[in-house]
């Protein structure tokens, strides 16, 4: 047999070795049956698109971008689907024209998006089952040039000729678009030492439950490798509204996000949501979850300081302007990520007239972790695992946050 048949006949044994995977042949052990792909669907704006695809069990995934016509096209490994529409148009109108289904392999289900405009992925991760909901891979797709997207096209077409791994979860925190500085978020755990917050009869604490959320999202900012991170606090100590907002602008926060987890006397009222500040709150309870956060330092004693009329003039002024702007792009980012992943209030992003947003100089963010007067929230703000799926997503809704920065001119 000629050399050259003979190499091309162990190549080809070699591939079907690595297919068929690890041999067992004294227990007689098969390799667990791959998962059904049971939905899918798709938002498109012209900022953004969002593809979440709903798994039976967690798997592995990849995603290449593919030109002549230009598209995006997202794997994961799975023997079946069972997606109700599998082609169509996705819901609103952006740079997906349209989608379509397919199983290309016996053990690969994959969906190809036809794009309309240059675009790229932003942020691709999984999430783990949770209140009854499946797996879900979500994928998030952001504008890009002609330039980018025929960089990433070619990419991707020497990684496929080399056979390269399956993607991995873009970390929270973390994007596929690397940032070029390190901006510095500011965690402000809300009350602390004498000013316990909002508290259950069986003793759980506002003060801790935050402390405890506002180090967690510390680590994962950190991890992610994009973002200098500091704590208003680190232990149990009480700060001012006042000093609180002065920490975050005399260190030139890029950002500051108040964390929360309050109570109202309607114990039915649950889920989170993300505040900016305004003087007209957009409901009732708004204004009485900020009247109440704002009498604190009066009930720890404190009086709050006089603003003459002047100051009070270009503070407004500021807040009209760039800085509520800011702030609203980085409260919509953070519900964007959240809406995957938890319970929300019906109109997430909502407006209040908190004091510690009121920096004219820094976008100021205050995310409602839940009620303490609501025993499925209660139940929620205690567990791990719940903690670490919202701060993971407020993360990654922080780093959509700078990468649109980015994408402003």
């Amino acid at each position: 047999m000629p050399t050259t048949i003979l190499t091309r006949c162990l190549l080809f044994l070699v591939v079907l070795l690595a297919f068929a995977g690890p041999v067992h042949a004294q227990d007689g052990a098969t390799p667990p049956a791959l998962p059904n792909v049971i939905d899918a669907r798709i938002t498109a704006t012209p900022e953004r698109a969002r593809l979440v695809i709903d798994l039976a069990a967690r798997t592995e995934f990849s995603f290449v971008s593919l030109d002549e016509p230009d598209r995006l096209a997202i794997d994961v490994r799975a023997g079946t689907f069972s997606v109700p529409e599998t082609e169509g148009a996705p819901s609103g109108e952006g740079m997906i024209s349209g989608y379509v289904i397919e199983q290309a392999a016996p053990d690969r289900v994959r969906t190809t998006l036809t794009l309309s405009a240059p675009a790229q992925v932003q942020q691709a991760y999984v999430l783990d089952p949770f209140d009854g909901q499946p797996a879900r891979l979500v994928v998030d797709i952001i504008p890009a040039t002609a330039e980018e997207f025929a960089a990433n096209a070619e990419r991707d077409r020497t990684a496929s000729a080399n056979a390269g791994p399956a993607a991995v979860s873009t970390p929270a925190g973390g994007s596929e678009l690397p940032i070029a500085t390190r901006p510095l978020v500011v965690i402000d755990p809300g009350h602390g030492g004498i000013d316990s917050g909002a508290e259950t009869p069986d003793g759980i604490r506002e003060k801790d439950i935050v402390l405890a959320f506002s180090k967690r999202l510390q680590e994962l900012l950190v991890e992610s490798g994009r973002f200098d991170v500091a704590l208003t606090r680190e232990t149990d100590t009480y700060l001012r509204l006042e000093e609180r907002v002065a920490l975050a602008r005399n260190n030139k926060a890029d950002l500051l996000i108040s964390i929360h987890a309050d109570s109202f006397q309607q114990p039915e009222i649950r889920g989170a949501s993300v505040y900016t500040r305004d003087e007209n709150a957009t409901d009732v309870l708004d204004k009485v979850l900020a009247d109440t956060e704002n009498r604190s330092d009066v009930i720890a004693g404190f009086v709050m300081p006089q603003i003459g009329p002047a100051a009070i003039d270009i503070l407004l002024d500021l807040m009209r302007r760039e800085m509520r702007v800011q702030s609203f792009m980085a409260a919509q980012s953070i519900v964007h990520q959240l809406e995957p992943s938890v319970a929300l209030r019906r109109f997430p992003v909502r407006q209040a007239d908190f004091f510690v947003l009121q920096a004219p100089d820094v976008p100021s963010v205050l995310v409602e972790l839940g009620f303490m007067s609501n025993p499925r929230d209660v139940a929620n703000l205690t567990q791990s695992d719940w903690r670490d799926r919202t701060a993971e997503a407020i993360a990654r809704g922080i780093s959509t946050y700078f990468d649109t920065l980015k994408e402003e001119p």
